[in-house]
């Protein structure tokens, strides 16, 4: 396991592609005190079960560049990022986006963002990057129009923002837990583990994607 100097630390989140806030923006961007939580009334879709398994497990957020095994490589279950709660609850159905997105990205490089001045593949990173992420799902056919109301996306839905004062991009994947407005919770890591709360609305959605599973 590796981790990398404090000093270090911007410059990895700029190259992970992650999304976590500063102190002032997260207090800038903080939601205000949340309505009450409407539970679903079923068993929970499986893909929104397998985010919600990860709170209270993977505590950190840690945009740190990690060595992984190859496929279903993983980084230390207490830690992550935003796009670590999706690959974590896309392989509970079946899908290594690591193994997915490399295969891809081999095959079809230039389809890809050119955004880390690389020359070939990377599959310790580039499932962990939010654009990558994106396009991917988006090759896969799995994109939804963004919308302003809380109606058009369901459970397991996946989400991409960019968040307001730091300008990163952010990934999670929506619940079936709503708040009395009817607007979904996320299910996400931007600053604390995974957590699931309401952020839906609170940043710019530049992707909506409803997965195949």
């Amino acid at each position: 396991m590796r981790y990398w100097p404090s000093a270090l630390l911007l410059m990895a989140m700029v190259l992970l592609g992650a999304c976590r806030q500063s102190p002032t923006d997260a207090d800038d961007n903080a939601p205000p005190s949340p309505q009450p939580a409407v539970a679903p009334v079923a068993v929970s879709p499986p893909l929104v079960a397998a985010a919600r398994a990860q709170i209270g497990v993977t505590v950190h957020y840690d945009p740190a560049y990690f060595s992984l095994p190859y496929p279903k490589g993983d980084v230390p279950g207490d830690r992550g990022v935003c796009t670590d709660v999706v690959i974590r609850a896309l392989r509970e159905q079946g899908i290594d986006l690591q193994a997915r997105i490399h295969d891809d990205m081999r095959a079809h490089f230039h389809e890809y963002p050119a955004l880390w001045g690389l020359s070939r593949p990377d599959p310790n990173i580039d499932h962990r990057r939010v654009p990558n992420q994106m396009r991917w799902f988006q090759r896969q056919g799995w994109e939804q129009p963004n919308s302003a109301q809380a109606g058009d996306y369901s459970p397991g839905d996946i989400v991409a923002w960019k968040l307001n004062g730091n300008g990163l991009l952010h990934v999670g994947i929506v619940s079936d837990r709503r708040l009395a407005d009817g607007t979904p919770l996320i299910l996400h890591n931007i600053a604390r583990g995974t957590q699931e709360e309401d952020l839906l609305f609170r940043h710019t959605i530049i992707g909506h994607y409803r997965p195949a599973v």
